[in-house]
């Protein structure tokens, strides 16, 4: 079984036995970022440093002219990653013999949201969300778009796995977070999720619906969910809440934007990619479901792109609808977590692995070698050496 590990430039640069230590896992491919959100990592070997603080969301390599005179362009990374970081990386995995495929974040850029607030999700109430670009908008679709085409097909590159094509939400990690204070559940996520912007007004409007009277209705939908009375269950609950007329509207809604729009920008990687060049998605397959793993139409995608990578930390069944759809060709990568310090499990990945094929998994994807520990790191290496 094909196991890929995710890495960071940064994990690599500055670091000569870096690159090796990650083949020495087994893997055969590493996924490494080309552009990502801001993030505080820690680099437990690097002989330079232990912690890198990216500051915003950033391209880890040099923006090509596409971008000149554009209001919404990629940000150049600082000291964290400047130069071709990406390229210099890429370049010391493929001399261990590793199979690079770049691994490219879209709708999550907090800078974006801060420079320019118009960008951003609007919810019910008002509230903006920095972190999260609304989809529906015009220049933030062309923007994503020749996005996903620079920082996917990168020199060397032989494949990538796309994060956040699609809705991103009020879900989002946070310096000194303080919204766990009310449990969401399905339901609430959803409905702080909507997005109120003019372009997200327009499409319901398009569809027969009055936004001032829907926001109104999503609010009082919420009022439940405050009092800590939030039904539980998946979709049904929504309906619960907002009725499911309205329910089924807006999940309509945010289902075509999002599915236009992993569409076009499939199309527009696979036309600037060389033959072979594999292009999988994040995805969760609850089209409704928001973040760094899009919620999609299973038969859908797997027409579109080559596959998709799965989140399996609670479990393997996030995978059967997608082995429902797939074809011969389509590529399912079961997504485990093997840093202990982050909820991983590496002691079990054999056991988990093995689960996963049993739900339709053809690959595997690990998170994350350069974050792990000594430990992490050999229980991996044994557990890929027992797969074979």
């Amino acid at each position: 079984m094909k196991a890929s590990t995710f890495v960071y430039p940064w994990d690599v640069n500055g670091d000569p036995e870096s690159a090796a230590r990650i083949a020495d896992l087994g893997v055969r491919q590493a996924t490494l970022a080309s552009a990502y959100h801001s993030t505080r990592a820690l680099t437990p070997r690097h002989p330079r440093h232990r912690i890198v603080t990216a500051r915003h969301a950033a391209v880890l390599y040099p923006p090509g002219p596409r971008w000149e005179g554009r209001r919404l362009r990629p940000y150049d990374a600082g000291d964290w990653a400047s130069g071709d970081a990406y390229g210099q990386a890429a370049a010391s995995l493929a001399e261990a013999g590793l199979d690079v495929h770049t691994w490219v974040v879209l709708a999550h850029n907090s800078r974006m949201g801060d420079e320019f607030p118009d960008t951003s999700v609007v919810n019910a109430y008002g509230d903006r969300y920095p972190w999260a670009p609304c989809i529906a908008q015009p220049d933030t679709r062309a923007y994503l778009v020749d996005l996903a085409v620079e920082a996917a097909v990168r020199p060397g590159a032989s494949g990538t796995e796309l994060e956040s094509l699609g809705w991103y939400g009020l879900a989002h990690l946070h310096a000194h977070d303080k919204t766990a204070g009310v449990a969401l559940g399905d339901a609430g996520q959803y409905l702080m999720s909507l997005c109120f912007c003019p372009s997200c007004r327009d499409g319901y409007t398009q569809r027969g619906l009055a936004p001032d009277k829907l926001a109104a209705s999503v609010r009082r939908a919420l009022e439940p969910v405050w009092r800590g009375e939030a039904p539980t269950g998946a979709w049904e609950a929504v309906e619960k809440l907002l009725g499911a007329e309205l329910a089924t509207a807006t999940r309509v809604w945010r289902d075509s934007v999002a599915r236009s729009l992993q569409t076009e920008a499939v199309a527009a990687v696979r036309a600037a990619a060389p033959d072979g060049f594999q292009i999988l998605l994040h995805a969760d397959p609850a089209s409704y479901h928001v973040g760094a793993n899009v919620g999609v139409d299973p038969a859908h995608i797997l027409s579109v792109a080559d596959g998709v990578v799965v989140p399996c930390a609670g479990g393997p069944e996030l995978l059967t609808p997608f082995a429902e759809q797939a074809v011969e060709r389509s590529v399912l990568a079961a997504n485990f977590p093997v840093v202990r310090g982050m909820g991983g499990s590496p002691g079990t990945l054999a056991e988990d692995v093995a689960r996963a094929v049993e739900r339709g998994a053809t690959e595997v994807r690990l998170y994350h070698a350069g974050l792990a520990s000594d430990e992490d790191l050999s229980l991996v290496a044994e557990a890929l050496a027992r797969l074979g």
